[in-house]
């Protein structure tokens, strides 16, 4: 996937993260703990080379080499790349943040109620059954 997006235009690490999780809709972001060694192997193995850039970051371009690798690997590169899509167009159907906002008032509601001395075993009983109900209601919609 990075050897692809460097192919459209010569790119720096930063902006292969940017681009990346811009294309999934803001849903994936890879680290720059993949990305940057990522891009070293991609040098050693001489599919991107650096260009003259005008700041400090490192500009890569593909090489000879790289596009040769992108051909002989495109149902590869097509399949990363429509999952790239893929989950761009998940994520702009639903957007998550207002389930992950009540997951986590779920979650603080359970804590400050089960912490409480009045807090048995009954009522945890209850707390389970009325979560596995909203479970159920979830699974019809």
């Amino acid at each position: 996937m990075l050897l692809k997006l460097i192919e459209e235009q010569p790119r720096h690490g930063y902006d292969l993260i940017r681009e990346i999780e811009a294309r999934s809709g803001k849903a994936y972001a890879p680290s720059p703990g993949v990305v940057y060694p990522t891009l070293t192997l991609l040098g050693d193995m001489g599919l991107v080379e650096e260009q003259k850039s005008d700041g400090a970051r490192k500009l890569l371009a593909i090489t000879g080499e790289g596009r040769q690798h992108l051909a002989d690997n495109r149902d590869a590169v097509d399949v990363a790349m429509a999952r790239l899509a893929a989950l761009a167009q998940f994520s702009e159907r639903t957007d998550s943040a207002p389930i992950r906002r009540a997951m986590q008032n779920l979650k603080m509601a359970l804590q400050q109620r089960l912490a409480t001395a009045s807090a048995d075993k009954e009522i945890a009983f209850d707390i389970a059954a009325m979560i596995d109900e909203v479970a159920r209601k979830i699974e019809r919609l």
